[in-house]
């Protein structure tokens, strides 16, 4: 029985320093080193494909700050805000890209640029049949997005609405 304590005795006592030991390694100062980066602010550039809509509707076309830019969704209308190329969603998504070739153009970009591209429809069975005219936006590669059946857009008229986020490099 004797012998029996003494080894219960002994294994409380290692595990006594162990847990001591533990404490001690946690209670050890950590040092990290912070090194601090200053990141110059950048200014934001809009750009109004169509100014006066834009400001009557309140929205800029699009922002770049940095090396990115929002673009915000593109809609087929003429420059008075009028829908055009109304029932026909492949002839809209013709539109929307022209546009938005157009803003990327303004801040020397392609569609090569993009990295994201949300688009929304009222139609999505229609939407998914013309999809392969993406084709040829897209030769490269395509940007994530999402593709999302929406109940309506701005006008009754619209059928599509196409957003883009691009990331370009200063070179």
């Amino acid at each position: 029985m004797k012998k029996i304590i003494s080894v219960s005795q002994h294994l409380t006592s290692l595990t006594i320093a162990f847990f001591l030991l533990l404490t001690i390694q946690s209670c050890k100062e950590v040092t990290t080193e912070v090194k601090e980066t200053t990141v110059a602010s950048e200014t934001p550039e809009y750009f109004l494909l169509r100014p006066d809509v834009e400001k009557a509707y309140g929205y800029s076309h699009a922002i770049k700050i940095g090396d990115d830019i929002k673009i915000s969704g593109a809609v087929s209308m003429d420059d008075a805000g009028n829908p055009t190329a109304k029932g026909d969603l492949l002839q809209q998504m013709k539109n929307c890209y022209s546009d938005l070739d157009k803003v990327l153009k303004h801040f020397g970009c392609t569609f090569d640029d993009v990295v994201v591209e949300n688009i929304f429809t009222t139609n999505m069975p229609e939407f998914l049949n013309q999809a392969a005219y993406r084709n040829t936006i897209y030769t490269k590669q395509f940007p994530t997005g999402s593709w999302l059946g929406v109940k309506e857009l701005a006008l009754p008229e619209f059928m599509i609405e196409i957003e883009l986020e691009v990331h370009k490099t200063k070179k």
